[in-house]
Order: structure tokens, then C-alpha cells, then sequence
């Protein structure tokens, strides 16, 4: 950790909580701000980002960060912590993915201060927090009339990431190939790992996965000694680890009627869902490819030909599988656990 830490001209002084309102090119004549929370401890440590909304309608981020904050665990924080509840301020202003220049903001990093809108964005993310710290976790949900199981993304042949993205206990850790233009991509470039946790749906709070987003946060902190580890009081839980995954596509248009739900496991060749003739007597199978478990699906029970409608990780031994999704059932995380982090037994 730099001796200085300065974001936006503003030195972040050890021991302190400070708010920055960070100067973003003007909507019009309207001025507009990046927000960012920034916990910097009384001892040295790494300096880790968590943003969330680069979509601007990924909305379950934002809750994740506003839990996080408010944990009084975090007193006892080593290093520096940097929050952005909200990267893509613009397109949350019209519930949108993307912003008003009609540009994906994950796929305009580096960024360039003369470039487009969402480059311009992308520049000042990068060069204000991003390229200052030592680990990014990137908070994510699906696209729009699209739910993710709780997973966590990276690139598992890191030893690395792979170990904290295994820290983190999502219920799957997903290997992810980087995309151009990704925050992933260029951090990666300028040697800055980051964790992509994708859980839930657009527009939508989904409680469970902002559990999950909370305590593994934490989590991935007190692997990295950032913050002190506690008396455990449930066994370490080793998350399910896929390396190839894809989407099942329909093959006809009409009503979806699925069978299987997110979290399930399925094996090759059964039935998932049907498409059925919304004026006719038809039915079409959609079948499972391989062994695996449904990480994305479609919420919408229209479904053109083409159309995206089952995500669903490989995997090797099923058993094994739903032996581990059975611990990541939503009775297993209970709101009380996320208040023992106020006040639980530290080991100093």
C-alpha cells in the first residue's frame, strides 16, 4: 500500500472514513458524480475495490455495498477498502444497461478521456480507483428477464484468484475467459485480479444473493488478512468448480414451460422444459446437453426461435454437486448470521 492514498486530489488518511463525490462528464447542462465510500484502516494493508452498477440496471450490488458499509467488522480493517455503489450513474437514471450514448460501459475500458461518453467514464474509473488497488470484486446480476445462480467468475487457473474466488463460498465457481474491453480484461493487463460475482436479476433485489454478496465480501477480506479471522462456527463449505459452461438455445418459438429450476442439476439428454403452441397442440422438448447444473435461465415464458434460455455449467460428478447446493439452500444463510458480524468472537 502506497504511504500516500489520493483519490480525485483527496488524500485518504489512515484511520478514517471519507466520501468522495468523483467529477464525471456532464448529462446536458446537469453536473453528475461518481459516489465512492472509502475505509481506509489505522494499519497498512491491500487496497480493494468493490463496485457495482457498471450496468446500470444491476441493482443488487448496490444493496450488497450498502450492507457492507454498515458492518462494524470493518473497524478492524487492515488496508484500504473502496467502495462504488454505483459506477454507471447515468444508466440508472433510466433503469438502463447501458448509457445515454447507447454503449456497454464493461466493454469500453481502458477508456480514453477524448473518446465517447462511456469511454470517457471508463478512463476515470480506471485511473481513479481502478489501477490504485491491489484486488477488484466486480458485483454483477443477470441481464434483463434473465436470473443467475450466486456465482463467482475468474480465471481458475490463477492460483490466486482462484483461491479467493473460492474464499468468497458462492455456490459456483465459474472459469471465465476475458472479454475485450472488460474491466476484467484491463485490470488483469495492469496486473490487478479481479472476482466477478453474478447472482440474481436485473432490476430486482434478490435477498439470497445479496446475502451471499455480503458474506463473501467479507470473506475474500479475511483470506487476503485484511480482516481478522473469527471462531468459525460452521465448516468451510468448498464450492462447486466448473470450467465450461453454455446456453441452451430454443430451437422453436411459442410458451416456455420449463421443468427444472435455477440451482438444479440435470443430466444429458433429460428433459428441462417445454415450448408449447400458444394457438396449436405442439410440444418441443429442450433437453439437457451434459451432466451439469442450471446457473441462468430466462424469466420470460415467451421465447423466440433462438432465443437464450437455460445457462448450464458442466460438471463431472453430480452427486457431489447437489450434496454442495443442498448447504448453499437459502434456509442455510439466515439474516441473523449477517448481524453476528457486528459483534462476533474475534482472534486476535
Amino acid at each position: 500500500m502506497p504511504l500516500k492514498l489520493i483519490i480525485a486530489n483527496t488524500e485518504i488518511l489512515k484511520g478514517t472514513k471519507t466520501t468522495i463525490n468523483l467529477e464525471l462528464p456532464k448529462l446536458y447542462n446537469t453536473p453528475t458524480n461518481l459516489p465512492i465510500k472509502i475505509i481506509r484502516g489505522k494499519k497498512d494493508g491491500p487496497v480493494v475495490f468493490v463496485s457495482a452498477a457498471i450496468h446500470g440496471d444491476e441493482l443488487n450490488g448496490i444493496e450488497i455495498i450498502r450492507r457492507l458499509r454498515k458492518l462494524n467488522i470493518l473497524n478492524k480493517l487492515k488496508g484500504t477498502l473502496i467502495l462504488v455503489p454505483i459506477v454507471n450513474v447515468y444508466g440508472i437514471m433510466n433503469l438502463s444497461r447501458y448509457l445515454p450514448d447507447r454503449r456497454d460501459l464493461n466493454r469500453s475500458f481502458p477508456g480514453s478521456i477524448k473518446g465517447s461518453l462511456a469511454s470517457r467514464v471508463a478512463q476515470i474509473f480506471f485511473d481513479e480507483i481502478v489501477c490504485k488497488c491491489n484486488l477488484g470484486i466486480d458485483l454483477h446480476t443477470a441481464s434483463i428477464h434473465k436470473s443467475n445462480l450466486p456465482q463467482v467468475r475468474t480465471n481458475i487457473d490463477d492460483e490466486y484468484t482462484f483461491n479467493l474466488a473460492k474464499s468468497f463460498q458462492a455456490p459456483v465457481v465459474l472459469h471465465s475467459e476475458l472479454r475485450d474491453g472488460s474491466l476484467r480484461s484491463v485490470a488483469q493487463e495492469s496486473g490487478i485480479p479481479i472476482l466477478l460475482y453474478e447472482a440474481g436479476e436485473a432490476l430486482r433485489f434478490h435477498e439470497f444473493s445479496i446475502r451471499i454478496g455480503v458474506k463473501g465480501i467479507i470473506n475474500v477480506l479475511r483470506e487476503m488478512e485484511m480482516l481478522p479471522s473469527v471462531v468459525r462456527k460452521k465448516n468451510f463449505k468448498s464450492p462447486i468448480v466448473t470450467r465450461f459452461s453454455t446456453w441452451i438455445r430454443s430451437s422453436e418459438s411459442g410458451m416456455l414451460r420449463t421443468i427444472k429450476a435455477l440451482g438444479d442439476t440435470v443430466k444429458k439428454d433429460e428433459i428441462i422444459a417445454y415450448i408449447d403452441e400458444p394457438m396449436g397442440d405442439d410440444s418441443f422438448e429442450i433437453k439437457a446437453l451434459f451432466d451439469g447444473v442450471i446457473i441462468g435461465k430466462s424469466e420470460i415464458p415467451l421465447v423466440q426461435e433462438g432465443d437464450a434460455v437455460f445457462h448450464i455449467a458442466k460438471l463431472k460428478n453430480l452427486e457431489s454437486a447437489e450434496t454442495k447446493l443442498e448447504y448453499f439452500n437459502e434456509n442455510v444463510i439466515e439474516q441473523s448470521e449477517f448481524y453476528e458480524l457486528h459483534n462476533e468472537e474475534i482472534i486476535e
